[in-house]
């Protein structure tokens, strides 16, 4: 299966996923990531462990702080945060899947590769998806569109 199979399974099948790393900017681009895919119809769960609240939508300051709840349904763990960082947010995304089996991919946003976390995270059955943007895979692979402009026009979103 070619990497473009895998992403376009993973964006069309899992509508769950927690940021971490989601900026409190509404300038920043996990901002505007996280309003793209909320107006897509996905379902975000915001993690900072500077803010309470991002987008209107309670914050949580690690994956392991999610209340279960909410943890259980989360399918997609979306990465903004710098590559020496990744191996934690990776090890937490290991303990969601085996506490409730739902998470099924770790994604890392463009610029971000970590090797071993990336290993740690499929030899627990999780797909890996490194150094790519979730919203421009989006919106080329399930809306046919080269490029995507992520621009934040609705205040309710900030």
């Amino acid at each position: 299966m070619s990497l473009d199979d895998e992403i376009r399974i993973i964006l069309s099948s899992y509508k769950t996923v927690a940021i971490v790393g989601i900026s409190k900017d509404p300038r920043k681009e996990s901002r505007r990531v996280a309003a793209y895919l909320k107006g897509n119809g996905y379902r975000i769960i915001p993690v900072n462990p500077t803010a309470a609240s991002i987008m209107g939508m309670t914050a949580y300051p690690s994956l392991d702080e999610v209340p279960d709840h909410i943890a259980k349904d989360i399918e997609i763990v979306d990465i903004f945060r710098r590559p020496e960082d990744v191996p934690e947010i990776v090890g937490q995304a290991i303990r969601l899947k085996q506490k409730f089996g739902k998470l099924r991919a770790v994604w890392m946003q463009l610029g971000i590769t970590n090797i071993d976390a990336a290993e740690a995270a499929s030899r627990e059955g999780l797909t890996v998806v490194m150094d790519h943007c979730i919203a421009q895979e989006h919106n080329r692979l399930l809306r046919g569109r080269r490029g995507v402009a992520l621009v934040n026009t609705d205040a309710r979103l900030q």
